[in-house]
């Protein structure tokens, strides 16, 4: 089992070095083979540092709400402070020092500015970058604690946020500037879900938008612990993905030390159980398979 969706901050905390430590990392990995997954990969949000920041610019200027453009500025003070170059020398070297650790990040999807984040991340030796949708526009749409964000989901229809995750998904597999698809039917966090034929719909985007870009998808056990209450993907995506050859990874996106490996053997049975027997690793960007439990080894 993998582990490959890791955080060092809470979403509330800002960025320390402090979290680089070795023993930290040590204390991470220790989890994760308690629970018995056999490597782990740091998926920081590229937007916790600064080059991160530049790379993408001040989007939310666009914006003609003076107030929002007010609130973006201050969520991306307060957030991206790290250093990008602190947190790979910190990663490798726990590498190096012979944890199962694999270095990456994970990159939201900014519209129009991709190419530039590709350009920032190439010169870096990240072994996988994630890839996800969090925003629609100037919508943080998963943002469950703030009032704003949560209100916006009565502004709208379901099936309307529905299709333009569905797009947004499909720009962000299309620019192939990532390797995995994270927590790809994210859209569904609050429970919320549109009526049966958009929903069929989106779900066979979805699952195409990972097909034709050649890579990885997520099963993430994250929505556990979200008011959805159940995994990334459902298993009629996961299914699909299946159908599709799509391969998967196994993740917790953990914020917390307590969350890593989360749920691993319940996310094995669901990986089986839609026909999946290996998962997808990752060196240097490039994938190779790996069995999906010890006994296939054997």
């Amino acid at each position: 089992m993998l582990d490959y969706h890791v955080h060092l901050w809470p979403h509330e905390v800002r960025a320390s070095s402090e979290q680089y430590r070795l023993e930290r990392l040590a204390e991470l990995c220790a989890r994760a083979a308690a629970e018995g997954v056999t490597e782990i990969a740091l998926t920081e949000h590229l937007f916790r540092f600064s080059a991160g920041r530049a790379a993408v610019g001040e989007f939310w200027r666009e914006s003609p709400d003076l107030s929002l453009r007010a609130r973006m500025a201050e969520y991306f003070d307060h957030h991206a402070t790290a250093d990008l170059d602190d947190y790979v020398e910190a990663a490798s070297a726990a590498r190096a020092a012979g944890l199962p650790v694999v270095v990456g990040l994970e990159v939201d999807y900014y519209p129009g500015r991709m190419d530039r984040v590709a350009r920032l991340l190439e010169g870096y030796p990240f072994d996988v970058l994630l890839g996800s949708v969090h925003w629609l526009g100037l919508w943080m749409f998963d943002d469950l604690d703030d009032e704003r964000s949560m209100a916006e989901w009565t502004r709208r229809s379901v099936e309307s946020a529905w299709r333009g995750y569905t797009e947004a998904l499909e720009e962000l597999a299309a620019t192939k500037a990532c390797d995995v698809l994270a927590h790809p039917d994210l859209v569904k966090v609050t429970g919320r879900r549109p009526s049966g034929a958009v929903l069929d719909e989106c779900t066979s985007r979805m699952a195409e938008a990972a097909r034709s870009s050649g890579m990885a998808a997520e099963i993430s056990s994250a929505g556990w612990r979200k008011p959805v209450g159940e995994a990334y993907p459902s298993a009629s995506l996961l299914d699909r993905l299946h159908t599709l050859g799509v391969p998967v990874t196994t993740a917790s996106d953990a914020h917390d030390p307590a969350h890593v490996a989360d749920r691993a053997g319940e996310l094995a049975a669901f990986a089986e159980a839609a026909g999946y027997r290996s998962l997808r690793a990752f060196r240097g960007r490039r994938g190779y398979d790996v069995p999906l439990r010890a006994e296939a080894l054997r």
